[in-house]
């Protein structure tokens, strides 16, 4: 039995990804043609053309449909890592619960907070200050929606206030700490350049944020705050696009 689950490539890392794969691609094909996917051992089975005009069309969609797949099944099995640690972070706010989670974000964030306030100067303690308060709120906010929302809440809302509690941390140890300022902020840095001269040059909106903001201090905390939503929702995305594929209860 082993040896023929092998030739048929059923078992293993293989027999997954050729699943994953088929799933992909008979979702891509449905989008214009009927019953194509699942439908090997159905009643009524996968719908095939008939006409000339029909496998001419049929054929280019599903040759559209594999170039996709040299894209997006990479994309998918990053979807898959997320949705395991996505698991793993929703399991402990199942165990401690809303309250629980919240009160642990005010007890770590308030101790960074009042030893900011104890040993930096004013400005630097009030940057601290704001983002201790924007990651409780996050990190609340993020529990809230990922446990009342639904898959479309989870997306938008959820996992972008995850992120933003994520981020958070290692920026703003580095404004306390500057020994991290080299592993943290000034790849920041770099990464916030790269994203202006690349992604923000569409409608000089690179000139415009250059001529009016400068990143230093806190700055570069409202940075990452701005990116964890655009990365929250990409992420959530990749997510979505792995339980399509091979949903959670397999």
């Amino acid at each position: 039995m082993s040896t023929h689950s092998r030739r048929r490539g059923g078992g293993g890392i293989v027999g997954a990804i050729r699943t994953d794969l088929r799933r992909l691609h008979g979702a891509w094909m449905e989008l214009v043609f009927p019953r194509q996917r699942g439908r090997g051992h159905s009643v009524m089975g996968k719908w095939e053309p008939e006409t000339l005009p029909q496998k001419i069309a049929y054929r280019i969609w599903s040759a559209l449909g594999t170039f996709g797949l040299l894209v997006l099944y990479p994309l998918t099995v990053v979807g898959f890592a997320t949705r395991y640690y996505a698991v793993k972070l929703d399991s402990t706010r199942t165990r401690l619960g809303i309250i629980g989670v919240t009160a642990v974000a005010v007890l770590v964030w308030g101790v960074l907070t009042v030893s900011a306030f104890v040993g930096l100067e004013y400005d630097r303690f009030l940057a601290v200050a704001a983002a201790s308060l924007v990651a409780v709120i996050s990190t609340a906010l993020a529990a809230v929606f990922s446990k009342f929302g639904g898959r479309v809440t989870s997306v938008l809302l959820a996992y972008p206030f995850a992120m933003t509690a994520i981020f958070l941390p290692p920026v703003v140890a580095a404004l306390v700490t500057p020994a991290l300022g080299p592993y943290v902020l000034a790849p920041s840095y770099d990464f916030a350049v790269w994203i202006l001269d690349t992604i923000l040059v569409v409608g000089n909106i690179n000139e415009v944020l250059r001529a009016n903001f400068t990143l230093e201090g806190a700055a570069y905390a409202a940075m990452w705050v701005g990116l964890s939503f655009p990365l929250g929702w990409f992420l959530g995305g990749l997510v979505t696009l792995a339980n399509l594929v091979r949903p959670t209860e397999e």
